[in-house]
């Protein structure tokens, strides 16, 4: 997926606005470390990093840095822990670019029947958010555009993720079944 770039004048300024991927694992990174109460500052003091240090490793493009994969799990980590929106999105990104899904294991201590109906209605809800999202598309011009299809690969994660769980609590209550 490109990065969309504009440049705008603002009285003898220049603004250059980037639009990162959400579907792009480095790109998943720095949003979601720019979104860390305090930004990339805050994430750089937290894992003992100089500001510049952590800006160029977290900064798409920069080629003269590089995030290891311990870093980039503790950014993670740290994002997760203070709440950031998606925080498991670098995760999630990189998982989709090798052709696999991330999908968070359910704890399955003791699966009841209205934990399976409500499962059930949640992957009914995603795949019916994919199906919306195609016909929205389609139905505007006849094609997918890419600002459609990184809308739709979100849609589509959440619908896995959402059947994948379902599957589990099914296989779960099944044991759970067989052994009462």
């Amino acid at each position: 997926m490109k990065k969309t770039h504009s440049t705008s004048v603002i009285k003898g300024r220049f603004t250059v606005t980037c639009k990162y991927s959400e579907i792009n694992q480095h790109d998943a990174l720095y949003k979601i470390a720019r979104s860390f109460k305090g930004g990339i500052e805050s994430v750089a003091q937290r894992m003992g990093k100089t500001v510049p240090v952590m800006y160029n490793k977290l900064r798409p493009g920069i080629m003269t840095h590089h995030m290891t994969f311990e870093e980039a799990t503790e950014v993670i980590e740290l994002c997760i822990d203070a709440g950031v929106p998606d925080a498991l999105l670098p995760a999630q990104a990189f998982a989709w670019r090798l052709g696999q899904v991330l999908v968070p294991v359910p704890s399955l201590d003791n699966v009841r029947d209205e934990d399976l109906t409500q499962t059930v209605c949640r992957a009914m809800k995603e795949f019916g958010d994919v199906a919306s999202g195609i016909y929205d598309a389609l139905n505007n011009d006849g094609k997918i555009k890419s600002d459609e299809l990184e809308k739709l690969e979100k849609e589509f994660r959440e619908a896995i993720g959402a059947m994948t769980e379902l599957r589990a609590r099914v296989r779960a209550r099944a044991g759970n079944d067989a052994e009462a």
